[in-house]
């Protein structure tokens, strides 16, 4: 067997001798230990009876008598005496034994009769042993002196290990020194990011933008020998967990160029000057290893706009930072091909500055999904899933307009955990439906308890709300009603609103008169209104103010908007209209909700039968979907647009519920909506 292998013929791994400085600090702190109790006289005496005591004194072997804190006598021999057989012994037997040492203690108890009867001995035996008092610490006394400085010494590099991140340490106050540097995560040859362009569902227009980085990297003299320069900077913007993050790991796995990952907090310490010196070193790092891709994500944390609300005088920790980024991104000796990719879903905030061309060339929103960009994230989400026959994923992205790839990811997730639970051998179409209305509405609580009474205004109150929908032409289509409590809500409702890239004022009056339908369902049937409508005012209030104030949509007040697209007006302490605008503006939002109000009573009077049909039918199934509104109502005579459905049937030996899609008259087939719910 060869030296260098172990029993299982392994190579043994070669052990590498690496210093830290720490080691200094513990070398020296032993040593003072060490000192301490190596230079204690008490490690080199041996202690005396009375009587041997009284022996010393009349041998006249006694040189000095130390009277140490009042309490013990310490005895030191003549060098004539320690020749004797008694002493040498005692000496030889003892390593910690030196000539200016004590060789003996005695402790004689009250002072002030040893020091008698000191005297009357030396005056008896003509004695010549000199006497002194002195004051010592024993070892542990030592020990607890130094306690306290041992602990602030702790605290002290602990505290900087962790400001520093637990950076460094290899050098002299490594942990000091390394606060500057950067904290950026590196990607290169020897730690490749498995993420491809393959794992990014939809976002087609934004990978063909860093697609084209990608390439530039990987082939720049395509583009150079035509006089085309790198760009320097791409600035993803969009709603949260639309994919900016997923596809910069993209870029990382395809680039196949070194890639430098960090967030905006990073760059954040409460030290002056540690931001900007980061910036410095990422840049440096970037350089060296050029081409190469820097990544930051929410750089809203250092690149707000610089100048608004800032209190803490010039010298703002944050505004050196973006300062020192802008002039990382293009300024002098800028030249290194280093691209920077940033990700942010408050583009409204950033600093102008840092956002023009030269810097961030390119701003690549990402949207939210639309409904076959759905589909593809679906498909990518279910793949480790174990999917049933049933599952209808064209319907499952039909279901779920507003939702971004995060929302997805977590309906897959929880219709998983749905049908774990329930002890499936299969995730079901029913179980990405329960998953989507969880997450909509919140957890259904059965048990929750409500009397008869509320029970039975929740039901009216939802179905004032089915009504309502159904007889007006612009208002959402009705997916499903339910009055069993979900989350905060005592009742909801789904509905599938058009996803229109604009809306016109009837539009709007419809849902806003819709949303009241609640509430005057309660006026008139129970010549009454209770606290349930709620959300009903808040959405509506927000509706309202929209339509006057944002849109322009009030003949009052005409052509008119207070929107600010750039987001300044969040520093703002004052209104951008005056005192009598702001008089017309309410009293403009009451009337226009009042007459919504009064609309939707009106509706309900008119088809009250059907109203008190379709709750009595509430009241006793707990849950009803559109098929019950067409049995009752009839169709609606205005539906243009394809209107998908749920019908649910129950399958008696699996005991589940299955959901079948519908699809009626047909006009735009690809107008889609929104779940929302009331």
């Amino acid at each position: 067997m060869s030296k260098d292998k172990n029993k299982n013929n392994k190579p043994f791994k070669e052990f590498k001798f690496k210093f830290n400085f720490y080691w200094v600090y513990g070398i020296l702190f032993a040593l003072i230990l060490g000192y301490q109790f190596l230079s204690n006289p008490d490690l080199a005496t041996s202690k005396l009876t009375e009587n041997e005591f009284k022996e010393l004194l009349k041998a006249n072997d006694i040189e000095k008598i130390v009277i140490v804190n009042n309490d013990v006598a310490q005895i030191y021999i003549t060098p004539d005496a320690l020749e004797k057989e008694k002493h040498k012994a005692k000496t030889k037997d003892n390593p910690f034994y030196n000539s200016k040492a004590p060789l003996y203690t005695f402790d004689f108890g009250d002072l002030q009769n040893f020091e008698k009867e000191l005297s009357k001995e030396k005056a008896e035996n003509n004695l010549t042993f000199d006497t002194t008092n002195a004051t010592q610490t024993s070892i542990w006394d030592g020990i607890f002196m130094w306690l306290p400085f041992i602990f602030i010494i702790a605290i002290w590099v602990f505290i900087m290990k962790r400001m520093s991140g637990g950076a460094g340490g290899g050098g002299p106050g490594g942990q000091i020194f390394n606060i500057g540097k950067s904290k950026a995560k590196l990607f290169d040859q020897d730690q490749k990011v498995q993420t491809s362009f393959k794992d990014v569902a939809g976002l087609e227009g934004a990978k063909e933008e860093v697609q084209e980085i990608v390439d530039f990297l990987k082939n720049p003299d395509k583009y150079t020998k035509l006089g085309g320069k790198i760009p320097k900077g791409a600035l993803l913007v969009g709603p949260p967990g639309t994919g900016k993050t997923l596809l910069a790991k993209a870029v990382a796995g395809e680039a196949k160029v070194p890639f430098f990952s960090l967030s905006g907090s990073d760059f954040v310490e409460m030290f002056v000057g540690v931001g900007a010196s980061r910036v410095r070193d990422l840049f440096k790092q970037a350089a060296q290893k050029s081409p190469s891709i820097i990544f930051i994500d929410e750089i809203d944390a250092i690149g707000r706009a610089r100048g608004k609300n800032s209190f803490t005088g010039g010298n703002d920790e944050r505004e050196n930072t973006l300062n020192q980024l802008l002039t990382e991104m293009d300024g002098f000796g800028t030249d290194t091909n280093v691209i920077v990719i940033a990700a942010t879903n408050r583009a409204d905030v950033l600093d102008k500055a840092l956002m023009r061309a030269g810097r961030f060339d390119r701003q690549i929103y990402v949207d939210l999904p639309d409904k076959n960009e759905r589909k593809e994230i679906f498909e990518v989400h279910i793949r480790p899933l174990k999917l049933a026959k049933d599952v209808n994923i064209e319907f499952l992205s039909k279901q779920t307009p507003g939702f971004s790839g995060a929302d997805i990811a977590n309906v897959c997730n929880e219709a998983a955990l749905v049908a774990a639970r329930q002890d499936k051998d299969a995730v079901f179409h029913q179980d990405f439906l329960d998953a989507v209305d969880r997450i909509v509405g919140g957890l259904e609580k059965k048990n929750k308890i409500i009397t008869q009474k509320e029970k039975k205004t929740i039901a009216y109150h939802e179905a004032g709300h089915a009504t309502v929908s159904w007889m007006l032409e612009h208002a959402a289509p009705l997916v499903k009603v339910t009055i069993v409590p979900r989350g905060q809500s005592l009742g909801a409702a789904w509905y599938l609103p058009a996803e229109r890239m604009i809306v016109q004022s009837e539009q709007m009056l419809d849902e806003m008169c819709a949303t009241m339908g609640g509430r005057a369902a309660e006026k008139v049937m129970f010549d009454k209104i209770s606290t349930g409508a709620l959300s009903d005012l808040e959405k509506v209030n927000k509706q309202a103010r929209a339509m006057i104030t944002i849109y322009g949509l009030n003949e009052k007040l005409g052509n008119i908007t207070y929107y600010d697209s750039s987001g300044q007006s969040e520093y703002n302490f004052s209104k951008p209209y005056s005192e009598e605008t702001a008089i017309l503006i309410d009293q403009e939002i009451s009337k226009l909700i009042e007459s919504q109000y009064e609309r939707a009573q009106k509706i309900l009077k008119t088809h009250k039968k059907e109203l008190i049909e379709l709750a009595e039918l509430l009241l006793d199934k707990e849950v009803i979907f559109d098929d019950d509104l067409v049995k009752i109502f009839g169709e609606r005579p205005f539906v243009k647009e394809p209107l998908v459905v749920k019908k649910e049937t129950k399958n008696k030996e699996e005991g589940t519920a299955k959901e079948e899609e519908i699809v009626k008259d047909e006009k735009d087939v690809n107008n889609e909506g929104e779940i929302s719910t009331e």
